[in-house]
């Protein structure tokens, strides 16, 4: 059995748009269905190493479920490297913030990168 890799022209061929629907859904499946279709693994031509990966766009961010108690207990961290430079925002002020300035899918795209594969791909997507 050979074993073939894909072309720069089936790589392109290949590319298609997907629109997903996120209205009432879980935040981390529909981030984990974004990250596969990003990455081009349900594809047959999928190379860990080569972009054969799809678009990707979520409809309906601002309606996201997060399922327990994580909308008051989930921390999104970020640090600016310098000494206390740590900044922590629970999940719904982190909605809040960024529906206010019209950006709604901050909580999908964090989760989408750490659905991610953490290689050099993956942090392609983020």
């Amino acid at each position: 059995m050979s074993t073939t890799i894909a072309s720069v022209q089936q790589i392109a061929e290949s590319g298609r748009w997907h629109i997903i629907d996120a209205d009432g859904q879980v935040l981390g499946r529909i981030a984990t269905v974004a990250a596969r279709l990003l990455q081009g693994k349900h594809k047959p031509i999928y190379s860990p190493f080569m972009d054969t990966g799809d678009h990707v766009v979520v409809v309906n961010a601002k309606t996201v479920k997060l399922t327990g108690r994580k909308e008051d207990q989930k921390i999104y961290r970020q640090h600016s490297g310098y000494e206390g430079g740590l900044r922590e925002e629970r999940a719904r002020l982190v909605r809040a913030r960024h529906a206010a300035l019209h950006r709604l899918g901050r909580l999908q795209h964090v989760a989408r990168s750490g659905a991610a594969a953490q290689v050099a791909q993956g942090r392609r997507f983020a």
